[in-house]
């Protein structure tokens, strides 16, 4: 399997984790990374600004109708749903709030189903509700691949341990494992990509 692009949720304790997830990333990693971050909805673009130092890849806010490009990382901007078009662009919405949420992970799980799937991978990280379960879920159904971080590692348990519960999640590992675990698979096809020219 080709993955196209990677979709991850998180919330209370998310900048953390995501900090030793991206930092792992190697430089030329290249399937697309769309995040939601659960954060208020006053927050300005510090998030971007603190991962691009941190990671090797760009990391921006996502704009509307922006195509999704290898190698970025995009997050959810604060009060807007992220979702992604069938052409593989995102999409931006005000709509109401989902799990008491906005951006929601289900939101953008859900509509990267229809974009990727199977060629997409789900990760649920810390988290102190069940927004992405079920989003984790579809994506399961749905033939992609499905990581959640080990509810033991995560600063709060709720939401990796309730999307596991949901989706039966084909990947339960500790957030040290997550980043070497998406270099591996990226490499591979590659690899495969290499050999077919």
């Amino acid at each position: 399997m080709q993955y196209q692009a990677i979709v991850i949720g998180t919330s209370a304790g998310g900048l953390n984790a995501l900090k030793i997830v991206f930092s792992s990333l190697h430089e030329n990693f290249s399937i697309p990374i769309l995040v939601v971050q659960h954060i208020s909805s006053h927050s300005d673009n510090y998030i971007t600004k603190f991962f691009n130092n941190l990671c090797m890849l760009n990391v921006k806010e996502a704009d509307e109708k922006e195509k999704i490009e290898p190698g970025n990382i995009y997050f959810a901007p604060p009060n807007f749903h992220m979702m992604v078009e069938e052409d593989k662009s995102i999409s931006l919405s005000v709509d109401k709030k989902v799990n008491f949420s906005r951006p929601s992970i289900d939101v953008l799980f859900e509509t990267a189903v229809y974009a990727y799937c199977p060629a997409l991978i789900g990760i649920i990280l810390t988290g102190a509700n069940n927004d992405g379960a079920k989003g984790l879920k579809l994506i399961n159904d749905n033939g992609g691949l499905t990581i959640a971080q080990n509810p033991k590692t995560a600063e709060t348990r709720t939401m990796p341990q309730e999307a596991i519960n949901i989706s039966k999640t084909n990947n339960i590992l500790d957030l040290e494992e997550i980043g070497k675990f998406l270099n591996k698979i990226d490499k591979d096809q590659k690899k495969i990509l290499k050999n077919l020219n």
